[in-house]
């Protein structure tokens, strides 16, 4: 008869033996239903180490239970087995979503032109990786709990009251709650994906991360902005790629009004032609102010998008003031100050402390008409004067 732990070994390396065989022979059908194409690769990539991990585990277990049914740690020895089992078994399912998005993922690229679509689906499927992930480890943590005894009393109890605990973690998480549910709006009505250009807060930056709880927007100086999903939901923000993300900027110029609008324009022309930034689709120069001495020109261009607008108004503005430099300069903004004199015949000011005496009429003065419109505001009646015979009134 050989010994206990003799035969334990061998019924070990037996079942070590079937678990390559299967793991082998799961692989080759899979390469085989599947050939030239990438998700067999990433599937072993993502659940090759849970999977043999898994399937030892069980092969340790069987050989155990078969070797020493009787033994006075099999109690012990199978609980930390199960739990090692459930853990394995979630992290198995875990890469087994992580593939299933990342399958998703490969077929909307978001490296491409006109990625709307792709964004939109590619926010999604994160937001719904990171929710299965976390539905896995929460009944991974319970599968657990309950193997022990006393938990699993406990949560008959707790179950009793489920009514009461969850309106009490209601309220203690309504925070959490609030930013999750505003997390899974954001994504689902698709008013905000990852890569989108937005402006909040006067920062406009590109959003980089939406989870359950917050966004993360990658602003144009390097800098990180993180914001509550909440505010997203409850706040105004400018979603400059919503459906597109070709975009409409304005350069403003203050000039003199000896500027020649004409020459202006055909100068833009030829910019706007020797530039790749411009799309194409738009370019307008209008003359919006003409005010306080000065002309406010605005030149409207377009660019594809948000960071090529920005270089493209920057080159417009250098051009157009390069050239009134160079072929308008007096067109250049300046202040005039008139000194003139007084014409001939023409009244000269009165001298300091000299009486001017007024005249013509006024509203309340300079005329009957307007002295009876004063009384009526001063309580006083004029005297009227109708002869020796008739009465007077003071």
């Amino acid at each position: 008869m050989l010994d206990p732990w003799l035969e334990f070994a061998l019924v070990f390396a037996a079942w070590i033996l079937g678990a390559v065989l299967v793991t082998a022979l799961i692989a080759l059908a899979i390469r085989l239903a599947a050939r030239r194409r990438e998700w067999p690769h990433l599937l072993m990539r993502r659940a090759r180490v849970p999977f043999r991990l898994l399937l030892i585990l069980i092969a340790v277990w069987i050989a155990f239970v078969l070797e020493f049914p009787a033994a006075e740690a099999a109690g012990l020895v199978n609980q930390i087995m199960t739990i090692a089992v459930i853990l394995l078994s979630a992290w198995l399912l875990a890469a087994l979503v992580m593939f299933a998005t990342d399958l998703a993922l490969g077929y909307y690229p978001i490296d491409v032109p006109d990625n709307r679509i792709a964004r939109r689906i590619r926010t999604q499927t994160l937001i719904l990786r990171r929710l299965g992930i976390a539905v896995v480890v929460v009944i991974a943590i319970g599968a657990v709990l309950l193997t022990f005894p006393a938990v699993r009393v406990v949560g008959t109890s707790l179950l009793a009251s489920a009514g009461i605990l969850s309106v009490i973690a209601g309220l203690a998480a309504q925070s959490v709650l609030a930013n999750m549910f505003a997390g899974i709006q954001l994504v689902f009505s698709d008013a905000l994906r990852v890569d989108d250009v937005i402006v909040v807060e006067g920062e406009w930056g590109r959003v980089g991360e939406i989870t359950l709880s917050y966004v993360v927007l990658d602003l144009w100086d390097d800098r990180r902005l993180v914001l509550p999903c909440t505010y997203f939901t409850t706040n105004p923000f400018q979603n400059w790629t919503r459906r597109g993300s070709e975009l409409l900027g304005s350069v403003e110029l203050d000039v003199d009004w000896r500027v020649s609008t004409q020459r202006m324009r055909e100068h833009l022309d030829a910019v706007l032609a020797d530039t790749p930034l411009w799309d194409g689709r738009a370019s307008v120069l209008q003359v919006t102010e003409a005010t306080g001495g000065l002309v406010r020109v605005r030149i409207l261009v377009t660019a594809r998008d948000a960071p090529t607008l920005f270089d493209l108004r920057c080159v417009v503005r250098e051009a157009m003031v390069a050239w009134v430099q160079e072929q308008n300069p007096a067109a250049l903004p300046v202040q005039r100050v008139m000194l003139t004199e007084p014409a001939e015949g023409e009244p000269s000011p009165a001298a300091p402390g000299e009486h001017v005496a007024p005249t013509g009429a006024g509203w309340f003065s300079g005329s009957e008409e307007a002295e009876e419109r004063a009384s009526l505001f001063t309580q006083s009646t004029p005297i009227v004067d109708r002869g020796d015979d008739a009465p007077r009134r003071g």
